[in-house]
Formats: structure tokens, C-alpha cells, sequence
């Protein structure tokens, strides 16, 4: 049903916020000051939260964009995947979660050291050492994503951020970037084409060892400044992927080159992580310098420092977002719009969407 230009009367509707300790939370709350991020759904902005003005990343998505796209489970999934762990030191941490007519928003650590991608095409490549504690905090990342039966799926430079001391943080969960999910939006194929594993792109079942695929992935491209079955064509590279033997190079200890063969062994039945997931990453020799422990308590000072000089400093975010224009209508929510689906629908749809933890008294 098409809504005409007066017919969402959305003013006297009570929208259902599900279990939500926080129903009062309003756009107005912020200030918007820059965008920061964006994907196929909206938008990523640095926002003051004008009561405390501290800092957040607000993530703004159009749901009539979502509900044309039949993504509500995507986005159901990010959320209900950032409230399992907040408590995890390398996943983002979402604070609340509210919605309006037509958008929902995402009140999460504003996190500013810039996304690895950033720092890896400044400087080509990075050193061993510093690849291993990034790869190693992104494991223990996601050994605790697999612990909660989460597959992440989708890990690429552009999800993982850096604190301002240096240290990962995995973000973007259950969204697909812009220009991938328009390859198929029919089905799970969701991920980058640089990073997807073999039994993705055949389309066939797949589990926790699509991430450890990835992790190789990352971690090749690290050290040698590609992914390992890169093409400029889109085609060569889906085929590299399915049958070019990874070809060994120059340039990295045995033993990264051991890892690397176990993740990106094409066969998942046979993929390093297949049998006991995050204890066989753990136990490979690229480790046997790290204490997991102490990493994961923070205690490894990490390799790289961030130039950071407030807590509200953009400097490592592309230039791209950042000198885009914050829209007006980011504060507002569209009374007269035309959306392809009524606004009962997009009520229904995201039913439980808002969220605030009891424990967050600051905000009440």
C-alpha cells in the first residue's frame, strides 16, 4: 500500500518500542556534527549528546530502505548481535537504541583512531609484528562471536577500527557495505568479494569457518598489501578464489605462511578452525608469543598509537564522509513521505528494535 502525501498520521500512533528502558530517547537529544561512515542503509555520524555532551557514533538508517530491501532481519540481527556483547573488549558497544516514523538509530562508542583500512593504505603494508597483534586481537574478537553462535561473516579493513590507544574494535554487524547486497539480495551472499570464501561464493552452507577464511584473508593483506587472490576483474577474482592454489611469497616468517595455508584452505572441512574454531587459532605457532590472556585484558601495548587529540577528533576518518554535509533531516522523522510499504508495516517490522540497559542511569 502507497501512503499518500498527509497518510501517515503518525503523530497519534503509538509505535511499540519493545523492551525498552528508554523510550524517551529523541534525535533531538543530539547534535549531529559529522558524518563519519555510511552504508547501503544510512548513515554513520559523530553526535554530542547535548545533556552530557559526550560523544557517540549514531547510526542512522532509512527503514523504508530496509523494508524495500526485505533487510529488517539484518538489521534485527546487528542489533540483537551488539547487545549480546557489549562487554567484549574488542566488539563496539552499543549504549541505547530508539526509533522514529521512518528511521532507527544506533547509539554506539564513538570510537576514533580510524579504520585499519585507513592506516594500511598510509603505509602499504605492516610488519609482521604488528600484523600478529591485530590478527590476534581480531581472533579472540571472534572466538567470542562463535562462543554466542554468531558468525560474523563479513570481516574486511573497513569494519575494523582503531582506539585511540591502538587496540581493534570489530564493528558493522549484520549489514552488508554499499554495492554488495545489490549483487543478490535474494540470498545470504553478503560480504565483500575480496574476502568471501569458496563455500560462500558457491553458495553453499557455510559456519564458523567462513571467518577464519577471512581472518587469512586479512591478514595476507596486511603483509603484502592485497588480498591473496586479488583481480581488478570481478570474475578472475571469483575464480582465483575457487581454484588458484595459493602461491607462497617472500617476505613472512614460516610460520605466518603456515597460518596462512590453514585459513585459506579452500575446503572448509579441512580449514585451520574447522574442529575446535578459536582453541586451534590460538594454538598455532604464529601465537606462541602471545599471551592470550594479557592481550585480552589489554595488557599488550599495542604497536601503533593513533594521532588522536580529543576525544571528538575525526582526523583518521576519510575525508569522503567528513566533509559531507550533515542533513537536516537526520534530527527530524518524515511525516510526509511516500514509502512502499505502510507505516504499520514498518512499525511492525522493528517491533523490539529500542533498547537501553537498566544499568544505564546516566541517560534517565
Amino acid at each position: 500500500m502507497l501512503n499518500g502525501p498527509h497518510g501517515n498520521n503518525s503523530t497519534s500512533r503509538n509505535i511499540n518500542l519493545g523492551p525498552s528502558g528508554n523510550p524517551q530517547a529523541k534525535p533531538t537529544d543530539f547534535d549531529f556534527l559529522k558524518v563519519i561512515g555510511k552504508g547501503s542503509f544510512g548513515k554513520v555520524f559523530l553526535a554530542k549528546r547535548k545533556h552530557d555532551e559526550k560523544y557517540y557514533a549514531v547510526k542512522v538508517l532509512q527503514k523504508k530502505i530496509i523494508l524495500n530491501r526485505k533487510e529488517q532481519k539484518h538489521i534485527m540481527a546487528e542489533r540483537n548481535v551488539l547487545l549480546k556483547n557489549v562487554k567484549h573488549p574488542f566488539l563496539v558497544g552499543l549504549h541505547y537504541s530508539f526509533q522514529t516514523t521512518d528511521k532507527l538509530y544506533f547509539v554506539l562508542d564513538f570510537i576514533n583512531g580510524g579504520e585499519l583500512f585507513f592506516h594500511l593504505q598510509k603505509e602499504r603494508t605492516f610488519p609482521e609484528p604488528r600484523a600478529k597483534f591485530y590478527i590476534a586481537e581480531m581472533a579472540s574478537a571472534l572466538g567470542y562471536l562463535h562462543s554466542l553462535n554468531i558468525v560474523y561473516r563479513d570481516l574486511k579493513p573497513e569494519n575494523i577500527l582503531l582506539d585511540q590507544e591502538g587496540h581493534i574494535v570489530l564493528t558493522d554487524f549484520g549489514l552488508c557495505k554499499e554495492g554488495i547486497s545489490q549483487t543478490d539480495t535474494t540470498t545470504t551472499f553478503c560480504g565483500t568479494p575480496e574476502y568471501l570464501a569458496p563455500e560462500v561464493l558457491r553458495k553453499q552452507p557455510y559456519d564458523n569457518t567462513v571467518d577464519w577464511w577471512c581472518l587469512g584473508s586479512v591478514l595476507y593483506e596486511m603483509l603484502y598489501g592485497l588480498p591473496p587472490f586479488y583481480s581488478r576483474d570481478t570474475h578472475e577474482m571469483y575464480d582465483n578464489i575457487l581454484h588458484k592454489p595459493l602461491v607462497m611469497r617472500p617476505g613472512a616468517s614460516g610460520t605466518a605462511w603456515s597460518l596462512l595455508q590453514g585459513l585459506l584452505e579452500k575446503d572448509g572441512t579441512y580449514r585451520l578452525g574447522s574442529k575446535d574454531d578459536f582453541n586451534e587459532i590460538k594454538a598455532h605457532n604464529f601465537f606462541s608469543s602471545i599471551n592470550w590472556d594479557d592481550l585480552e585484558q589489554k595488557r599488550i601495548p599495542p604497536p601503533f598509537t593513533p594521532k588522536v587529540s580529543c576525544y571528538c577528533d575525526i582526523s583518521n576518518f576519510d575525508p569522503e564522509f567528513t566533509d559531507e554535509m550533515v542533513p537536516n533531516s537526520v534530527c527530524w522523522s518524515q511525516e510526509h513521505s511516500i514509502i512502499n510499504a505502510s507505516v504499520m508495516e514498518a512499525d511492525d517490522a522493528f517491533v523490539g528494535f529500542s533498547y537501553a540497559p537498566a544499568s544505564d542511569d546516566s541517560f534517565l
